[in-house]
């Protein structure tokens, strides 16, 4: 049996406590959070510790995953890997490129010990299959794609969590906490960003810092041109849509559905996943395997995760994009 730790009690953590008991072989040993009041919602058996280094020397999880505020990821994975400990960090790697460049040094600087990284919807059952067909080849090269993630964030969901509306704690805004897995499905799909061209903006009167709107044009290395779109600021939550054209095909990835466009526009189904239960159903509902493929990893000593390294590329695209914005030019990525 492994053992987990888990270093911040909020709302994501709920879904790794989740995961972690769905996965034969996992036993979630202890929970570490700064409010003491949140003991008393740990689950039966689970330690709960304020001091996440004492929870390290007394537990000795196995892996420890970090489900805390942006700005905390990299220094207490830094913390941990230098306690010697395997890593499975919430997304986004960091708060900017140069955060992401120290990540990707600590990952190379400790072979000892793993560090992984949640993105968990490029293990979408829909994901899987069209990176399947796009790399076949059977439909031609990528020509163009898009991706939307048309979603709603109140008021009352910064003034929860104040760090959520601000540059410092967050590292923006609708970006980097509601579609980074978006903008990083449209490079795992269709290849390395070359240039884009960004608009950012914030349509909400809620008075914080950060982004709410954000479109970008870009420009794959191959030659494809691309769409990225994501809001806040959408009367509801819809899922994200990610539409991706081949030479000879046009494939589309809707409420956890992957069809095949015909040329009358009629759609196709190719491979449905799994949904997300409850309010969170427009979320990837991949957790669960990623989550066993890294712990498989840890436990067989082996490469087969979402390593650091490869999570600092969307860290470099969202960079890009508030450059373009700040400039208002096409820039390389």
């Amino acid at each position: 049996m492994m053992k987990s730790a888990i270093i911040g009690f909020g709302t994501i953590s709920v879904v790794h406590i989740d995961a972690i008991a769905g996965n034969p072989g996992m036993e979630l040993a202890a929970i570490c959070d700064v409010n003491e009041a949140l003991a008393a919602k740990v689950p039966a058996g689970v330690k709960f510790y304020t001091d996440y280094k004492q929870m390290v020397r007394e537990v000795k999880p196995d892996v420890v995953h970090i489900c805390l505020p942006h700005y905390l990821h990299y220094p207490v994975t830094k913390e941990l890997v230098e306690m010697g400990c395997n890593v499975f960090c919430e997304k986004p790697i960091a708060l900017n490129s140069k955060e992401a460049e120290l990540f990707c040094d600590l990952e190379k600087a400790h072979p000892e010990v793993k560090i992984g990284v949640c993105l968990q919807n490029r293990m979408n059952e829909t994901t899987e299959e069209l990176k399947r067909i796009i790399d076949s080849g059977e439909y031609g090269a990528v020509i163009g794609a898009r991706g939307f993630v048309p979603w709603q964030r109140t008021k009352s969901y910064y003034d929860a969590q104040p760090w959520r509306g601000t540059w410092k704690y967050a590292g923006g805004g609708s970006m980097i906490n509601q579609s980074l897995h978006t903008l990083d499905l449209l490079y795992y799909l269709c290849g390395d960003v070359k240039k884009l061209h960004a608009v950012v903006g914030q349509t909400n009167e809620y008075g914080i810092e950060v982004e709410g709107d954000v479109i970008a044009r870009l420009e794959f290395a191959n030659g494809a041109n691309g769409l990225f779109f994501a809001t806040n600021n959408n009367w509801t939550n819809e899922s994200v849509q990610i539409r991706v054209a081949l030479e000879k095909g046009v494939f589309h990835i809707e409420d956890n559905t992957l069809y095949k466009i015909n040329p009358d526009s009629s759609r196709e189904v190719i491979t449905r996943a799994p949904k997300l239960e409850g309010i969170k159903f427009y979320y990837g509902a991949s957790h669960s395997r990623l989550i066993a493929r890294f712990y498989k990893a840890v436990a067989e000593n082996t490469d087969d995760y979402i390593h650091i390294s490869e999570g600092a590329m969307v860290v470099r695209l969202m960079d890009s994009i508030f450059r373009s914005a700040n400039t208002g030019a096409l820039v390389e990525v």
